[in-house]
């Protein structure tokens, strides 16, 4: 039966909570979605410079926001959306293919107050009034940080949270340049550490670990990796990524196509592609981050995707959804911006990659006594676990734990190794979005990491 009473307590918890953060962006109803969240979440835009305005999505958590820690997260690219990461991985709402909104029993908002942003400008619903979307890894850094500056602003009693940066695959180079922003910066930001899943590191250790990654997966016959190790090795020591000699170049090119252009989910080397072999889309971005001293071309497949999406992943619902002009005035999205894509192709074509290894971002880091944490999904061949591995370990840093298995639900979930104050973690049978293909495990791993306790 209604009750009257019941009824206004309720609308004055909204109006006391809403005061959290900016009435304006508070989100009170979402489309499709049939059940009441037991959090507040709020959505709208932080300026990241003149002109430049970054989406956010920002949610609460469920268990004590005064208190929990703040977590911002980053997808990656260059140019892909945040959203993702919301909708599809480790945020509170997720779609059905029909367009309906479910919640997600395995939220990473369970622990933590998460902010999604859509990075930088001319991604998803992130727009620059100059209509300029060139932009570099340092402009990038300096955007996200302003962004989160207006953040604070807009939400001031989470200053005193802890606050981490966690950020996928591209940003494996948004979150340590935006960390290092932080952490050399005087602002009330109360900083705690970083958390990196099948992120771009170091070009050339990635380019370098692929080649094995694909041999010892079975993606290479025993013919080419014998070219392979004649013309590219020497002394025990391999060059894949910039050799001079073109007998090398031609079969890592050769190896790369296996690996690369024949219709595997680059994203999980044992998951369907979605579509078909045949059927995907050659988005640039998949081959953007490798072999860049090459650049070597490959043949375009037929496109029947959506635009913008990567190949092999159906992010239909996505993209229906979001662009649903209900669902567009409840996130507070002017209709004077441009609809919704998962990867902009304007934004990763213009983009200006300054940084191909991350190694001095991190030292500093360390030095700050920040918590690191590197995490792959170990059948992911876009970043693969054994360059992150290898990346970690020439760290030098001091080994707390060595290498060996963490459990979830009685059950091996991956493998973990321990420095003094970063961890290398794989998440057994996840692809590069390790909360998508796992959320369980990964929603345990996001547990063990804030306790601090693998």
């Amino acid at each position: 039966m209604f009750s009257p009473s019941s009824f206004v307590i309720a609308l004055c918890l909204r109006v006391i909570y809403a005061l959290n953060g900016p009435a304006a962006d508070l989100v009170t109803s979402l489309p499709g979605l049939s059940e009441t969240p037991n959090f507040q979440h709020y959505s709208g835009y932080l300026q990241a410079a003149q002109g430049k305005y970054l989406h956010y999505w920002f949610v609460e958590s469920q268990n004590n926001p005064s208190t929990d820690p703040v977590v911002l997260w980053l997808n990656g690219g260059p140019g892909c959306s945040s959203m993702e990461g919301l909708l599809a991985e480790n945020g509170p709402f997720h779609l059905h293919d029909d367009g309906t909104v479910y919640l997600n029993p395995y939220s990473w908002n369970l622990l933590a107050n998460v902010l999604y942003v859509e990075s930088p400008p001319g991604v998803g619903f992130s727009y620059s009034t100059t209509g300029n979307y060139q932009t570099s890894d340092p402009q990038v850094a300096e955007d996200n940080y302003n962004a989160l500056l207006d953040f604070f602003n807009k939400f001031p009693s989470f200053t005193s949270n802890d606050f981490y940066v966690f950020a996928e695959s591209y940003g494996g180079i948004y979150a340590p340049t935006l960390s290092k922003l932080i952490a050399s910066s005087s602002a009330n930001i109360n900083f705690k550490g970083m958390g990196v899943g099948n992120g771009m590191t170091s070009y050339t250790i990635n380019d370098n670990s692929l080649v094995y990654f694909g041999y010892y997966h079975g993606l290479i016959g025993n013919s080419l990796w014998n070219e392979i190790n004649q013309y590219c090795c020497s002394s025990g020591t391999c060059n894949f990524d910039s050799n001079s000699n073109s007998n090398c170049q031609n079969a890592v090119y050769n190896a790369l196509y296996l690996i690369q252009d024949i219709g595997l989910n680059i994203y999980n080397v044992y998951a369907l592609c979605y579509g078909g072999a045949g059927a995907q889309s050659r988005y640039t971005a998949d081959m953007s981050n490798l072999f860049r001293h090459y650049r070597f071309k490959f043949q375009d497949q037929v496109d029947v995707s959506v635009p913008g999406d990567p190949r092999c992943f159906n992010g239909t619902a996505l993209y229906v959804w979001l662009n649903n002009p209900n669902v567009r005035a409840a996130l507070h999205i002017p209709t004077s911006v441009q609809s919704w894509e998962l990867c902009s192709s304007t934004v990763g074509s213009l983009y200006q990659r300054t940084y191909s290894d991350m190694t001095p971002f991190y030292q500093y880091l360390l030095q700050q006594n920040l918590r690191l944490l590197v995490y792959n999904g170990d059948v992911d061949m876009a970043c693969n676990f054994l360059g992150a591995e290898w990346f970690v370990e020439a760290l030098n840093q001091s080994v707390v734990n060595q290498y060996g298995p963490w459990y979830y639900n009685n059950q091996i979930a991956g493998y973990v190794k321990q420095y003094e104050n970063i961890t290398f973690l794989t998440v057994k049978g996840a692809g590069h979005m390790v909360p998508q293909y796992k959320p369980a495990a990964a929603l345990q791993m996001f547990k063990n990491y804030l306790s601090n306790s693998y």
